[in-house]
C-alpha cells in the first residue's frame, strides 16, 4: 500500500527523500571532493614551486616529489581546517558564490567565464526614488 509520502509529486520527484541527498559528501577534514581536489592541486603546485629551487640547491631531484607530497599533506590539513571554519553555518554554495563574487570584483573579464557575470556587484546607497510623500497615504484619510 503506497502512502501519501511515497507517491511521486506532479514533477516526478519523490517527496519523502531528504534534501541532504543532493549535497556533496564530506570526504576529508570537512572538505567535499571538489574542494579536496582544489586544495590538493594548489598545495601540490606550491610544493612543486618550492621543490625545484631546493632540488637545484641540494643537487637532489628527489626533493621535488618529496616537497610535493609534503605540500599536499600540509595543504589538506591546514586548508581543510580553514575551510571548515569559513563554511561553518553557511549554505552549501557559499564558497563557490564567494569565489565568483571576488572574481567579479577584481577581474571582471574572468568573471564572465566563471559564472560571476550574473552576480550583482553594485555597491552604494539604495533609494526608493520618491520625491515627496503621497498625500493619499496620510494618517486620518481613508
Amino acid at each position: 500500500m503506497a502512502g501519501a509520502l511515497e507517491s511521486p509529486s506532479r514533477d516526478g520527484l519523490v517527496t519523502f527523500l531528504p534534501h541532504r541527498l543532493n549535497r556533496h559528501p564530506v570526504v576529508v577534514r570537512g572538505l567535499t571532493a571538489d574542494e579536496l581536489w582544489v586544495c590538493a592541486g594548489l598545495s601540490g603546485a606550491a610544493g612543486l614551486v618550492a621543490g625545484v629551487p631546493l632540488a637545484w640547491l641540494t643537487r637532489s631531484i628527489a626533493m621535488v616529489p618529496t616537497l610535493i607530497v609534503a605540500g599536499i599533506g600540509i595543504g589538506v590539513f591546514v586548508g581543510g581546517g580553514l575551510l571548515r571554519r569559513w563554511k561553518r553555518g553557511r549554505p552549501d554554495t557559499w564558497l563557490y558564490r564567494q569565489l565568483q563574487w571576488r572574481l567579479a570584483l577584481r577581474y571582471p573579464a574572468l568573471a564572465a567565464h566563471a559564472g560571476g557575470g550574473q552576480l550583482i556587484t553594485r555597491s552604494g546607497w539604495w533609494s526608493t526614488r520618491r520625491l515627496r510623500p503621497d498625500p493619499s497615504l496620510r494618517r486620518g484619510r481613508p
